[in-house]
C-alpha cells in the first residue's frame, strides 16, 4: 500500500488590490475503502474560515471568502494519503447478462446522470466507432478497455492546444489534447454504449516509469461494470487505475470537479501559478512540480461594481488538468 505526500499550490497575483473574493475548492481527497486520507493541511491567504460540505455526487467541497483588499491569493494543500491495490473484475458472468443489466439500470439513480450524453456535431461519427460490433460481442470489462486503448492510440497528447472551453467537436477534429480531453472523449464513447461513466479529478503518482499528467491535477474516467462496480480507466496512459492514482472528486465532466472556482471584485489583471509535487513514503521519488507560465487576464467592472466576466471562467482555464 503506497503512501503519498502530495503538495498542491495555487497562487493568484494581482497588479492592484482586489476584494470580496468568494471561492469554492475541491481539493479534499475521496475517502473510501480504496483510499485512506491520513492528514491534510490547508493554508489559504488571510486564513479565512472554510466551510466544507458534501455536494450532490458525494464530493467534499469547501467555500471561503476574502473580503479585505489583497494582491495575492494562495491556496496551499498538503495531503498524506494511502492507496490500496484493487482487485479487478473476474469477468466470469455471461456477456449477454452483463449488457442486459446495463439496459435495466439506465433509468436508475445515480446512473442516469452518468449516461447523459452531450450533443455535438461529430456525435454521429463517434457513434459509428462506439457501435462497432466487436465491442458488444465482448464483455463490458473488455469493451471498456478496448475503448480506453482506442482513445490512447488515436489521440495525441499535446499540452497547450486545448482548454476547458474547447468543445468536443474541436477535440474530435484535433485528435489531440491533454488528460481532460482524453477523458471527455472516452466518456462520450462509453455512454454511447449504455455504459455509465463518470469523470474523475485527482493526481497520478509515478514510480519507475513516467506517466502523462505529471505536474498538475490529472483526469480519468470510471466506468460501471455490471456486478462489480466502478472501474477506473486512464486513457491518457492506457491503463486501468490502481494504487498510483489519487482521487479528488467525481462528476459528469470537468465542470463538476473544478479544483478552484470563484469570483471577485476589482479591475486588476491577474496571473496564475500552479505547482504539484509528490513524495512516496516521505521521500521525494518523483518531483513533479510544474509552474504554469503566468497569464494575464483583465477583468472589467459593471456600473454596479460587479464583474461582467466570470472569474470562475479564467480560473478553470488556468487550472486545466493535464
Amino acid at each position: 500500500m503506497p503512501r503519498f505526500i502530495i503538495h498542491h499550490v495555487t497562487r493568484y497575483t494581482y497588479e492592484e488590490p482586489v476584494r470580496d473574493s468568494a471561492n469554492q475548492i475541491m481539493l479534499f481527497p475521496v475517502k473510501d475503502e480504496n483510499q485512506e486520507v491520513q492528514s491534510q493541511q490547508l493554508v489559504i491567504t488571510g486564513e479565512p474560515f472554510v466551510e466544507v460540505f458534501k455536494d450532490y455526487y458525494g464530493n467534499e467541497a469547501g467555500t471561503f471568502m476574502t473580503l479585505e483588499p489583497h494582491t495575492e491569493l494562495k491556496i496551499d494543500s498538503t495531503i498524506a494519503v494511502v492507496t490500496k491495490f484493487r482487485i479487478f473484475p473476474a469477468d466470469d458472468i455471461a456477456i449477454e447478462e452483463q449488457w442486459n443489466h446495463l439496459y435495466q439500470i439506465r433509468y436508475v439513480v445515480p446512473f442516469i446522470d452518468f449516461l447523459k450524453q452531450e450533443n455535438f456535431v461529430a456525435l454521429g461519427e463517434v457513434k459509428k466507432i462506439a457501435d462497432a460490433g466487436f465491442y458488444k460481442s465482448v464483455s463490458v470489462y473488455v469493451a471498456v478497455q478496448q475503448l480506453n486503448t482506442y482513445v490512447y492510440q488515436n489521440f495525441k497528447y499535446i499540452k497547450g492546444i486545448t482548454g476547458v472551453e474547447t468543445t468536443l467537436d474541436e477535440i474530435w477534429k484535433l485528435r489531440a489534447g491533454v488528460c481532460q480531453d482524453f477523458a471527455h472523449m472516452l466518456l462520450v464513447m462509453l455512454r454511447l454504449l449504455g455504459i455509465p461513466a463518470r469523470y474523475v479529478s485527482g493526481y497520478v503518482c509515478p514510480h519507475d516509469n513516467d506517466l502523462r499528467g505529471e505536474g498538475a491535477t490529472h483526469a480519468w474516467v470510471e466506468a460501471y461494470i455490471p456486478f462489480y462496480g466502478w472501474l477506473g480507466l486512464d486513457p491518457t496512459n492506457n491503463c486501468i487505475v490502481n494504487d498510483r492514482h489519487v482521487r479528488l472528486a467525481i462528476g459528469r465532466n470537468f465542470s463538476d470537479c473544478s479544483p478552484v472556482k470563484g469570483t471577485y471584485k476589482g479591475t486588476a489583471q491577474q496571473s496564475l501559478e500552479v505547482g504539484v509535487s509528490v513524495a512516496e513514503d516521505g521521500l521525494v521519488t518523483k518531483e513533479i512540480s510544474a509552474v504554469l507560465t503566468p497569464q494575464v487576464v483583465t477583468v472589467k467592472l459593471n456600473e454596479d461594481g460587479t464583474i461582467n466576466n466570470s472569474y470562475r471562467k479564467y480560473m478553470e482555464m488556468q487550472q486545466q488538468q493535464q
